[in-house]
């Protein structure tokens, strides 16, 4: 008996059928979104560290200045500049980081010099100086803060 071959049904062989193509689409969506999303963070990361770089350059310069005062106990007028009131805060720091259209943000240096020791032979004192500065995002404003310190012995 002859059995006629079956004719390949036109609507089983055009393409993809809608459903298809909406999860192709939904697959698509999620992963340009998760590539978007992940270089925004990346680059937000990476601005977030050249401030913070730049900041602690500033408290190491505020260190330095410290470092660089004058303290002579064992002279005859006994010269101390290196005491905290020759060392105001001062805001008016910008942080050295190339932004297009100019760097507006500023930063705090405010000087802590403790004496740790007060025998004659030996005097020591501690230095620290913190750098507060604020990191303007769309979400909002954070303040973070810097910190160096040292030790110090008479004219050093």
């Amino acid at each position: 008996m002859f059995v006629p071959a079956k004719k390949s049904s036109r609507n089983s062989a055009a393409g993809f059928t809608l459903v298809e193509v909406v999860v192709a689409l939904a697959i698509m969506t999620l992963l340009f979104a998760g590539i978007i999303i992940g270089f925004t963070q990346t680059a937000q990361r990476a601005e977030w560290s050249a401030y913070s770089l730049a900041a602690q350059n500033l408290a190491l310069q505020g260190l330095e200045q410290a470092r660089a005062a004058k303290w002579d106990p064992l002279s005859v007028k006994g010269d101390d500049q290196c005491v905290q009131s020759n060392f105001p805060s001062v805001g008016t720091n910008i942080l050295d980081v190339p932004v297009a259209g100019g760097n507006k943000t500023y930063a705090t240096n405010t000087w802590t010099i403790t004496t740790l020791t007060n025998n004659s032979a030996y005097p020591i004192k501690m230095i620290r100086v913190d750098c507060t500065w604020p990191f303007v995002r769309p979400s909002g404003t954070n303040v973070f803060k810097n910190t160096v310190a040292t030790f110090r012995a008479p004219n050093q």
